[in-house]
């Protein structure tokens, strides 16, 4: 009997501590707008942003932004002299501009072959705008290799058009 009564009293006592005082249908409610004020009229502090023709750009200049190269080569041939020319006037006119070169093969080879060929394009044509005068930090060179195809299909002219450095702007 004595176990009972001390089961009960225990059964009570930890239904009381559970519960709590506040009453969770009547919690207090403050108003968010009673104290704000309006926004009309007062400055904002953000500055404002005005685009300019350099920000706009972004496309690079008028022209070919494309290298291309003989089978299994990187030599720049003297063709493109113009194309780097252009691209290296562009780069000197505003420092802040930053182009990738995006070193491509066609679909003969390995992957890590295609890779280390398409790199050595990349490096190949930021080279020749080096000594064009582009700053290195303009710069970076990279390659896909085989992984974006400007032409689809394994006709010679298809892999001609695949074995390239593209010059993009971002």
């Amino acid at each position: 009997m004595l176990k009972r009564f001390l089961m009960a009293f225990a059964m009570v006592s930890l239904m009381a501590g559970c519960s709590s005082g506040v009453k969770l249908n009547k919690a207090p409610v403050e108003n968010q707008n009673a104290g704000s004020m309006s926004t009309q009229g007062a400055q904002s502090a953000v500055a404002p942003v005005t685009a300019n023709a350099s920000t706009i750009e972004g496309q690079g200049p008028a022209g070919s932004h494309s290298v291309y190269f003989d089978f299994d080569k990187y030599v720049v041939k003297p063709e493109y002299q113009n194309v780097i020319e252009n691209n290296a006037n562009y780069l000197k006119m505003d420092p802040r501009r930053h182009a990738v070169v995006e070193g491509n093969t066609d679909d003969r080879g390995s992957a890590e072959y295609n890779l280390a060929l398409g790199q050595k394009r990349a490096e190949a044509v930021v080279r020749s705008l080096e000594l064009l005068g582009v700053k290195e930090s303009q710069l970076e060179a990279i390659s896909y290799g085989k992984e974006k195809p400007k032409a689809q299909g394994t006709s010679e002219a298809a892999r001609a058009e695949n074995r390239r450095a593209d010059i993009a702007y971002r």
